[in-house]
């Protein structure tokens, strides 16, 4: 197996990239809201897509199953089933973001976007279950659930 290139892209989600046995370079964009991208790259300029191809959730489960993927793909489809319509994200807190040093109560979060702040990543320490006085600070990461319009909603709070 190759070895596989993550990058996070800020209020999209995350964008894979490998370089399959033949050299060709390959990435896959998952989406916070579930949509996947397969993008393959230019053999001449690396940097430039020669193919983009746009999955929806249901499209993504098929290529899965075609992709020989059948026992983790029922699987994943019974957990949606139990938790359809519901996310979760993780969020860094950046420095200047106007939330730095106020509290989850103070912030009312999940009273302004509807995700709640189930727990938060501090100098790779998990502290779950934050209580209402719990402050953020820079650099933090806020593990949220929610809906996908409620966490869109608490990323444009926590952005600068």
């Amino acid at each position: 197996m190759g070895t596989v290139r993550e990058t996070k892209l800020p209020g999209v989600g995350v964008r894979h990239e490998f370089t399959t046995e033949a050299g060709q370079e390959v990435g896959v964009i998952v989406q916070h809201d579930g949509r996947r991208e397969i993008l393959v790259y230019d053999e001449v300029d690396r940097d430039a897509c020669s193919s983009v191809v746009r999955l929806s959730g249901g499209d993504t489960r098929t290529l899965a199953e075609l992709l020989g993927a059948s026992h983790v793909t029922e699987t994943l489809a019974a957990v949606q089933q139990e938790i359809e319509g519901l996310a979760i994200e993780w969020v860094e807190l950046p420095e200047g973001s106007p939330v730095v040093g106020t509290t989850i109560r103070g912030g009312a979060f999940r009273t302004r976007t509807g995700a709640s702040i189930v727990a938060v990543i501090r100098n790779h320490r998990s502290v779950p279950a934050p209580p209402p006085e719990f402050g953020l600070e820079a650099e933090d990461v806020v593990v949220a659930v929610g809906t996908h319009e409620g966490l869109a909603a608490l990323r444009l709070l926590l952005s600068p």
